[in-house]
């Protein structure tokens, strides 16, 4: 399984979130990402925070027959991005 790159990733909708760290199950050991959204929600707030399967998260959406990587890293910081 591929290794995680701590930083900003642009989920394939456009919104920016910062991966912070894995998690894994406590039972199964599964490995879980940790990223928090960089934009206020109304319904979950600022900045929340969410966790999804690292398989999952590095997977493919396939919409209107194109097929897109879930996440694509972008930078390192914030900043970079902005720049």
């Amino acid at each position: 399984m591929k290794e995680i790159q701590l930083g900003i990733y642009r989920h394939f909708k456009g919104m920016l979130y910062e991966v912070i760290g894995v998690a894994h199950h406590s039972e199964t050991l599964e490995e879980f990402v940790v990223y928090r959204a960089l934009y206020d929600n109304k319904l979950y707030g600022k900045n929340s925070l969410w966790i999804r399967p690292k398989e999952m998260f590095f997977g493919e959406v396939t919409r209107d027959g194109k097929t897109f990587p879930r996440f694509i890293y972008v930078a390192k910081t914030l900043a970079e991005v902005s720049a």
